[in-house]
């Protein structure tokens, strides 16, 4: 009988702690309805003529305080709003509209505190901006938030509100066709001593050089006219490819109206209305009709052409004695490796055997010194062409070109790392 109880005592405690993970589970999950969901990218999934709602997975709390959206696409109307909700909140209402909730909306620049009439707040958001919302830290210990806005970096102004019993979790609403948004529930934020000015990564420390590009986090948006061969808007980054750092991905978030999206290398001076690959000292892979440009308007086929949702990438296969000044004190000769990137696998041929590739016999111009690197170029992880190249003084830096209205594209400049 004793055996019985203590068996019984067992299966009761089991499923206590079964009970206990099916409601942590439930309770650390994300609640979303008419909103699509891909990673970090919240667009709104509706007719129009009702309210999407997303809500994040954890409340935000004193060490997590502060999170940030980016707008990529307002739609018809631009209705999205950013705020605060209690975990359950009703799914067909913005943030802002129900109690206990708040929300800074993008439309008309309004603050929601509780109810569907909103206050003046701060200035209306377009694509591109972005609206962060946060809780002071010291808040969490009285009961009262101090929750504030922020607006591409800069505090907007804030209000006290009651800190919900379950906490305050980040919600995103949405009303329209077309709109989308990058959000990031882990981004920091903090004061800087000399200005007091909010300080937020906008990722924009990483390129050198932008014209007609916009920066959203990782996602760039041509924002150029997108009316002639002249208007091409180019990112290039802030650092050369090297024996470290030697190959970079784009993935094609929205191909636009002609998907004119090209990426390669180019020399730092690289004209900034020209797409990498037309002009000397560059090289370039061309989504739209799959052809490899270097150094001319005119290219060669090369490969497949590419759409929405594919990743393209390039990198530099170096010769196992090459060194770049940058690099003159760091140990390069090292074994290629196996290296797989965070979601696919990519061969790292960071180094080549000299005897693979057949000297192609291009004549070599003076200012490049002599050096030569084959460039590669891959599509959704898959190597799919080779090119030599002579090296401008200075190096190769990653350069992305776009000349049509609506392109974006989301790039990662270290995938084999980490």
């Amino acid at each position: 009988m004793e055996d019985f109880n203590l068996h019984y005592r067992f299966l009761n405690w089991r499923r206590r702690i079964r009970e206990i993970r099916e409601v942590r589970a439930v309770r650390h999950q994300e609640r979303y309805k008419r909103i699509l969901v891909d990673g970090d990218i919240l667009s709104y999934h509706g007719n129009s003529d009702e309210v999407g709602c997303y809500v994040a997975p954890r409340s935000l709390t004193k060490e997590n305080n502060y999170f940030e959206v980016c707008i990529v696409d307002t739609g018809v109307r631009g209705t999205i709003a950013v705020g605060l909700v209690p975990q359950y909140y009703k799914l067909d209402h913005q943030p802002g509209w129900l109690p206990h909730s708040v929300a800074y909306h993008a439309d008309d620049g309004k603050l929601f505190n509780g109810n569907g009439v909103g206050q003046q707040f701060g200035p209306k958001c377009l694509a591109g901006d972005r609206i962060g919302c946060g809780v002071h830290p010291e808040s969490f210990d009285r009961g009262m938030a101090t929750v504030f806005f922020t607006r591409n970096g800069k505090e907007v102004g804030s209000v006290v509100m009651a800190m919900s019993p379950d906490g305050l979790f980040p919600a995103v609403g949405m009303h329209s066709l077309g709109e989308e948004v990058r959000i990031d529930l882990q981004v920091e934020w903090g004061l800087d001593d000399d200005d007091s000015v909010m300080m937020v990564d906008s990722h924009e420390d990483e390129w050198g050089r932008l014209h007609d590009v916009k920066v959203c986090g990782t996602l760039l948006e041509y924002v150029g006219k997108g009316k002639s061969i002249m208007d091409v808007g180019l990112a290039q980054a802030r650092h050369a490819l090297s024996t470290r750092s030697h190959y970079f991905e784009v993935e094609i978030v929205d191909p636009g109206e002609k998907c004119y999206i090209a990426l390669g290398l180019a020399r730092k001076d690289y004209p900034k209305n020209r797409h990498p690959g037309w002009s000397r000292g560059s090289v370039a892979y061309h989504a739209d009709d799959g052809k490899l440009f270097q150094g001319s308007g005119v290219g060669d086929p090369f490969g497949p052409r590419c759409y929405k949702g594919d990743i393209m990438g390039c990198g530099i296969m170096f010769p196992r004695d090459y060194i770049l000044d940058s690099d003159a004190d760091s140990d390069d000769c090292v074994d290629a490796a196996e290296v797989r990137s965070k979601q696919r696998h990519v061969r790292n041929i960071m180094y080549f055997n000299d005897e693979e590739e057949e000297d192609e016999g291009e004549e070599m111009e003076q200012e490049y010194d002599g050096k030569k690197v084959t460039v590669f170029f891959t599509r959704n992880g898959k190597i799919i062409g080779r090119k030599e190249a002579p090296v401008p003084s200075g190096g190769f830096y990653p350069t992305i070109g776009m000349l049509s209205n609506g392109e974006k594209v989301k790039v990662d400049l270290h995938p084999l790392s980490g």
